[in-house]
């Protein structure tokens, strides 16, 4: 069995303000920086053997604390980049909400590319292809992947048999942790949505032995 930690970055000035995508220089807050903190102090005693992240830099931020906490590189998987929201790139929320597009964003994802950027089956399949390699890479041992919201749903929602047009439906807030258990009866959920601040869930406590 291989255990995967998926971790959204930390808040950032753009979150639930502007559709960041792949824009470079979009840094974690003070709030976010604490957060980070948190998600190190929260994965310390998990017996990890590997940190991925996105390779944008809020998601290496929020990674940086327990990497160095736990003594392991980060490595950067581009696969876990955030969604390329194309031509809609660091606009805010309230002036997408008019547009046809956007809203077929909610109602019917699975039909959506953004102009200039991905489809999110797209983005489903190269997430679902890292978490595929990461198993082979990875077999029996619990890594950790920092990423994004919207490809972390996509992830879990595709590892869970969620229609991908139902994806949204899952929530996953900044500096959440969710686990996903890959074993050859099929997939577990072990957690979702965990926030750093709390006491592990128990699917994972007993997986400080592991």
């Amino acid at each position: 069995m291989t255990t995967i930690l998926l971790l959204r970055h930390g808040e950032t000035d753009f979150v639930g303000r502007r559709l960041s995508g792949w824009t470079r220089g979009v840094h974690l807050n003070a709030r976010g920086l604490e957060q980070a903190g948190e998600v190190a102090k929260a994965l310390g005693d998990l017996p990890l053997r590997a940190i991925y992240s996105s390779p944008l830099e809020r998601a290496l931020e929020t990674a940086k604390p327990s990497a160095q906490r736990l003594g392991c590189p980060i490595v950067r998987r581009r696969d876990f980049i955030e969604v390329n929201y194309g031509d809609y790139t660091g606009r805010t929320f309230a002036s997408l909400r008019g547009l046809q597009l956007w809203k077929e964003v909610h109602r019917h994802p699975a039909r959506v590319r953004f102009p200039g950027g991905e489809s999110f089956i797209e983005v489903q399949e190269r997430v679902v292809r890292a978490l595929e390699e990461l198993c082979e890479e990875h077999p029996r041992q619990m890594v950790a992947a920092f990423a994004h919201g919207d490809v972390i749903r996509l992830g879990l929602a595709f590892s869970l048999g969620i229609p991908l047009d139902l994806f949204q439906r899952l929530t996953v807030s900044p500096a959440s942790i969710s686990a996903l258990e890959f074993g050859p009866r099929g997939t577990r959920l072990i957690a979702l949505n965990h926030t750093a601040g709390s006491p592990l869930p128990a699917g994972l406590i007993a997986r400080r032995m592991y």
